[in-house]
């Protein structure tokens, strides 16, 4: 379970810093400033950004969920890399604009964090 959690740390890192920033790569004045302004953004950094948003909100509760499964000693691990997949698929799908792929990865991740929590039951 503490390798699938720092694999989502790793995917954290890649969704909510390293894509939106290589994906802005041409604002670096932008990204260095107060960011005061607007800038232009391609339609796929605002899809990854849009994807981040998403991920920051399932994100916490994966992180507990799999917390908890360590101290209560319920293995989720399958469930937790289910997870894993079904968030690294989504990005992909997200970021290339495929809208009904992406839906039912996100109905998969979802499913993924209910069925761990439902473990503890």
């Amino acid at each position: 379970m503490q390798t699938l959690i720092l694999l989502s740390l790793l995917l954290a890192l890649l969704h909510i810093w390293l894509l939106p920033m290589i994906l802005n790569a041409k604002n670096v004045e932008y990204l260095l400033s107060n960011r005061d302004g607007a800038v232009e953004e391609s339609a796929m950094s605002r899809r990854v950004r849009r994807a981040s948003t998403n991920f920051k909100e399932s994100f916490p509760v994966f992180l507990a969920l799999c917390l908890l499964s360590i101290i209560v000693e319920v293995d989720n691990t399958s469930l937790a890399m289910y997870w894993l997949i079904f968030r690294a698929l989504y990005l992909i799908s997200y970021a290339a604009g495929i809208i009904y792929l992406r839906t039912l990865l996100w109905f998969g991740s979802l499913v993924c964090l209910i069925m761990m929590a439902v473990s503890f039951v």
